[in-house]
């Protein structure tokens, strides 16, 4: 009589917890901060753009050596971007799933809103499909100039961004990602902190102040770009 042979394995713990609800809302929080940290950096970046055309094409410059002569060029931009990319990929795909999930789990509408729920929370998917699509048009009108309004210039990101808020689309386009931006870290800072455990009843109301106050100073400081090129103050 022939031995019966397993074929089916135990999935990995790494497997495992990804599979899990709890994994997914982790891998989310992670994932988040990871972007939140670098909307920081690139807005501390953006202001440059106050103490002119020189300053900020030297800085844009920078990011594509720093490293050296450690690293060759652009080698550290090109690290910041593949982790960013894995971030906005895991971010996104996580999400998606999570969302699926609620949805089999809850399969009839809700007959009333819960009171509480903030504007922020009912538009968390709408707004990640924004910010999805915007990230496509900005590397298009800003890195590769395929969609830029004006001349594209190569090395010069000052020029760059001057024509593309000279344009109304251009800054319909960019000050609704912004707002959608605010919205998402409002209420996505508190949620990444619930789900690493971070959270509690005595520091709720403090999470919810920082994020509320990081929402606002990223929002003002990505809506000062565009504000200073309309009002004249960057030409």
């Amino acid at each position: 009589m022939a031995l019966a042979t397993r074929t089916d394995r135990r999935p990995s713990k790494a497997r495992s917890v990804w599979d899990s609800t709890v994994g997914k809302k982790a891998v989310m929080a992670v994932s988040g901060l990871i972007m939140l940290l670098y909307l920081v950096a690139h807005m501390l970046g953006n202001l440059k753009i106050y103490f002119g055309a020189p300053e900020f094409n030297e800085y844009a410059h920078w990011l594509r050596t720093m490293g050296e002569p450690l690293l060759h060029y652009e080698w550290a931009l090109w690290v910041v971007r593949v982790v960013l990319v894995a971030a906005v990929v895991a971010h996104a795909v996580s999400a998606y799933q999570l969302s699926r999930r609620d949805i089999r789990a809850r399969p009839a509408k809700y007959v009333h809103r819960k009171a509480r729920t903030s504007y922020a929370t009912r538009t968390m998917r709408w707004g990640g499909i924004i910010l999805a699509l915007f990230i496509v048009w900005h590397i298009l009108d800003l890195t590769t100039g395929h969609v830029h309004s004006g001349g594209f210039e190569e090395g010069k990101p000052y020029q760059n961004v001057v024509d593309t808020f000279s344009t109304w689309y251009g800054n319909v386009i960019y000050i609704v990602a912004v707002l959608a931006v605010g919205l998402h870290i409002r209420h996505g800072f508190w949620s990444a902190a619930q789900s690493l455990g971070v959270g509690s009843r005595s520091r709720d109301r403090a999470l919810k102040a920082l994020a509320n106050v990081l929402a606002l100073l990223l929002t003002v400081g990505f809506l000062a770009v565009p504000v200073g090129v309309m009002t004249g103050v960057v030409s």
